[in-house]
């Protein structure tokens, strides 16, 4: 299904895994920001428990969370 969309890897595979694929080389710098970016909201703990249950709710607090790790 991700090849008919034109995804590629991320992660370069192995030399000794069977599945083979190619992988971008400009994104794969791009994974780490978004990757500290993911934990750093982890931070937050109703974001990584996920109190609110309403998709509203919850993406207007990560848009809050958001805007004060970027201050």
């Amino acid at each position: 299904m991700a090849r008919r969309r034109g995804i590629c890897f991320t992660i370069p595979r192995l030399s000794n895994e069977l599945r083979r694929g190619l992988s971008s080389r400009e994104i794969y710098p791009q994974r780490n920001i978004v990757e500290c970016a993911i934990n750093r909201l982890k931070q937050w703990r109703p974001i990584a428990r996920r109190y609110e249950k309403l998709a509203g709710n919850y993406t207007a607090m990560i848009t809050i969370a958001c805007i004060l790790l970027w201050l």
